[in-house]
């Protein structure tokens, strides 16, 4: 196993390795800007150094300062949490030509899987289903992509291959709009992601966003845990997850999952990793991969028992799994709220210092949070400022259970969008399951 961990992050997930790393027995390093010296982490750990100011680009996303951290606090690893870093292909090369075990899959895979054209080119070959497309880049033969999109019938979606966040895609719903949007969509995608490469596919009216967790080693070994329901989204930002997705049958759970492992193997995966699909009529449609930890990996920990942050770092460590698909077993129902520090009415961020803050508690109720009485939030990072996980034998008890955690829990100081959390644990049409991705925004009326 691993003897030092140098942790490439803040906020919760920090915390949430760092813990991790403690249970394992694994000296931890904390990297801070110098807005985030109280975080609980940094407090925590055992050794703790300042990689730059407040600004991101200037400390989290900093690799050379970060690399100098690992070098003087001699470690031997680099955990890259999820944002900032953690699919940065560059980064991952330097620590590993640094000397140092990067806790995620290789520079070249994460390259790959990072495109979505070869992505999509690699799944297609694994067997994984996705969604009709141009199979590969647009270019700029006009009577082409005419073609292609009339094909593909309309409406169709034109997207950055270098995109992600809801970033770099525009709807087409006739050909007189399609060579205009190939054009905004290529100059945004050059302009945002240094990559002007664009695609299409056939754009879904109302899917959900149902994604499946997976494990792999060096050794070739890959397992999937199962589905997990983000549909619940706001711009395309994930507010509500839970697992396993409603409706889905244990039959096409383990067809999918089975085809998810393939894919594992083919492009030589290590670590973990989410596979998403867009869920319609039954079907599945791969959209992309995530090479990291996922904000909502605890709903699927809940289900299976499996501690996702665990595997990571024994596999980085050179360990072959510790389990096999056989051992994988999905009891019960999890829910996560995304708790965030922003007005609930406007979705404005609402940096500030938390006055009072009480967790809720209770049995089959986790709550991770890097937040305490007194902490400041700074306005220089993601508003997320915990997750609120509750776990129940069935999805009509875990979604009282969370009921009951969001009546209890208690932040006062700044706002934040536990409000929308309590009306859309009441919805019924959430409580019935199976709500698209576009059914928050409509009740919102954005």
């Amino acid at each position: 196993m691993l003897e030092k961990v140098l942790i490439a992050n803040r906020g919760e997930i920090a915390l949430r390795i760092m813990r991790c790393c403690r249970d394992l027995g694994i000296k931890t390093v904390a990297v801070y800007s110098t807005a985030d010296r109280d975080l609980k982490h940094v407090r925590l750990a055992d050794e703790a150094v300042c990689i730059g100011p407040a600004p991101s680009a200037e400390s989290y996303l900093n690799i050379p300062a970060i690399i100098s951290a690992a070098e003087i606090t001699s470690s031997d690893a680099i955990h890259p949490g999820y944002g900032f870093l953690a699919e940065n292909a560059d980064f991952a090369e330097r620590v590993q030509t640094s000397g140092f075990v990067f806790i995620g899959p290789t520079a070249n895979v994460i390259r790959t899987m990072g495109d979505k054209v070869s992505a999509i080119r690699e799944m297609r070959a694994a067997g994984v289903p996705c969604v009709p497309g141009s199979d590969g880049p647009l270019g700029n033969d006009d009577a082409r992509n005419l073609r292609i999109a009339e094909e593909i019938g309309y409406p169709i979606i034109v997207k950055a291959a270098g995109g992600g966040g809801g970033r770099g895609m525009r709807v087409v719903r006739g050909a007189d709009e399609l060579l205009e949007s190939i054009k905004l969509t290529q100059a945004e995608a050059g302009a945002a992601f240094g990559n002007s490469t664009v695609y299409m596919e056939k754009y879904l009216e109302k899917p959900r966003h149902v994604e499946f967790q997976v494990l792999a080693d060096e050794h070739g070994n890959a397992i999937h845990l199962g589905e997990r329901d983000c549909s619940m989204q706001r711009r395309h930002q994930k507010v509500v997850e839970e697992a396993p997705a409603p409706g889905v049958s244990q039959s096409l759970r383990n067809d999918i999952g089975a085809r998810c492992v393939e894919a594992c193997k083919r492009i030589g995966y290590r670590g973990a990793g989410t596979f998403e699909f867009l869920y319609e009529n039954d079907e599945f449609y791969f959209i992309e991969m995530n090479t990291r930890v996922q904000v909502e990996h605890p709903v699927t920990e809940m289900v299976t028992g499996i501690d996702i942050i665990k595997a990571q770092l024994s596999v980085a460590a050179g360990e072959p799994l510790s389990m096999t698909q056989d051992d994988i077993t999905i009891k019960g129902h999890a829910f996560e709220c995304r708790i965030n520090a922003e007005d609930p009415e406007n979705f404005m961020p609402s940096p500030g210092t938390i006055v009072q803050y009480h967790p809720p508690g209770g049995l089959g109720v986790r709550v991770d949070s890097h937040v305490y009485n007194g902490y400041r939030v700074p306005p220089n990072y993601d508003s997320m400022i915990g997750k609120l996980i509750v776990y129940g034998n069935t999805r009509q008890s875990a979604i009282a259970r969370m009921r009951g955690a969001l009546s209890e829990i208690f932040i006062d100081g700044i706002k934040t969008n536990i409000p929308l959390h309590r009306q859309i644990f009441q919805d019924e049409n959430f409580i019935d399951g199976g709500t698209d991705i576009h059914y928050l925004e409509k009740k919102l009326g954005l």
